[in-house]
C-alpha cells in the first residue's frame, strides 16, 4: 500500500466548553475518514507533541485518516483546567462534530490514544456507542487502567464498547501501568493484548513497533 502524503500538521483553534482548544491536525491529500488522537496525561507533561500521539497520528493519516492530536484543557493554547477525563471528553465530543462539519458525518471513525488518553477515548467510545454511532477502531497504548505509579488516581476504566475492534498495545516492562492491570481488564472483555517485549511506558526505542502495528491492523479510511 502506497503512503498517503501531506504537508505539515496544521494548528487548528477551536471554540469549546472551557475556552480554545488548540489541536494539530496530520492530513493526507485525501480524506477518507477521519481519527481522534488523545495525549498522556497533561499533569504530567502530556502534550499533543508527545512521541506516541505523534506516532500514531502519523500512522492513521498515511491510512488515509485526517487524524486530529487535540491538546488537553490547560495545555498548550487549550483553555480552562484539567478535569480528570470528564471536560476533556466533552472536548473531544466538540473536536469531532467540528471534524464532521469539514470533512463529512459519513466518513469513518478511529480513536486512538496513549495511557491518560486511552483512558479518554474509552470513555468517549462509551458515550458515542450510547448514541448508536460506532467508531470503526480504537487503537490503545499504554492504557490508563487502575493504580498508576506516581498517580494518587486509581482509573475506573469502563470497557470497550461490543462491536468496537481494539488494538490494544502495551509494554512488558511498563513501570507507569502495571501489564497486569491492562490483562485483567481485557480478559474481562475477551480482548487480546499485544503486548512489546522489554518496553516501557515510553515505548523508547519502538515507536515503529507501534506504526507497524497500526499500518497491519487499522482498516485504510477507503474500505467500507
Amino acid at each position: 500500500m502506497t503512503a498517503i502524503r501531506s504537508h505539515s500538521p496544521e494548528h487548528i483553534l477551536i471554540p469549546g466548553a472551557a475556552g480554545n482548544i488548540d489541536m494539530l491536525a496530520d492530513i493526507p491529500g485525501d480524506v477518507r475518514g477521519i481519527a481522534l488522537v488523545c495525549h498522556p496525561h497533561p499533569l504530567f507533561g502530556g502534550a499533543n507533541t508527545n512521541k506516541v500521539a505523534y506516532t500514531l497520528a502519523r500512522a492513521l493519516r498515511d491510512l488515509g485518516y485526517a487524524a486530529l492530536r487535540p491538546n488537553f484543557r490547560g495545555v498548550g493554547k487549550s483553555e480552562g483546567t484539567h478535569d480528570f477525563g470528564n471536560g476533556e471528553t466533552q472536548d473531544m465530543l466538540t473536536v469531532l462534530a467540528w471534524a464532521q462539519t469539514r470533512w463529512g458525518k459519513g466518513l469513518p471513525l478511529v480513536l486512538g490514544g496513549f495511557s491518560f488518553g486511552a483512558y479518554v477515548q474509552v470513555r468517549l467510545a462509551g458515550h458515542l456507542a450510547t448514541e448508536g454511532f460506532l467508531p470503526r477502531q480504537m487503537v490503545l497504548v499504554g492504557t490508563a487502567v487502575g493504580k498508576t505509579d506516581g498517580s494518587s488516581t486509581y482509573y475506573e476504566t469502563p470497557p470497550v464498547p461490543k462491536n468496537i475492534p481494539a488494538l490494544i498495545i502495551h509494554g512488558e516492562s511498563d513501570e507507569t501501568v502495571p501489564l497486569g492491570n491492562v490483562l485483567e481488564w481485557a480478559r474481562r472483555q475477551e480482548l487480546s493484548v499485544t503486548v512489546i517485549s522489554g518496553v516501557d511506558h515510553f515505548f523508547h526505542g519502538r515507536l515503529n513497533t507501534i506504526r507497524e502495528l497500526v499500518a497491519r491492523n487499522v482498516l485504510p479510511a477507503a474500505v467500507r
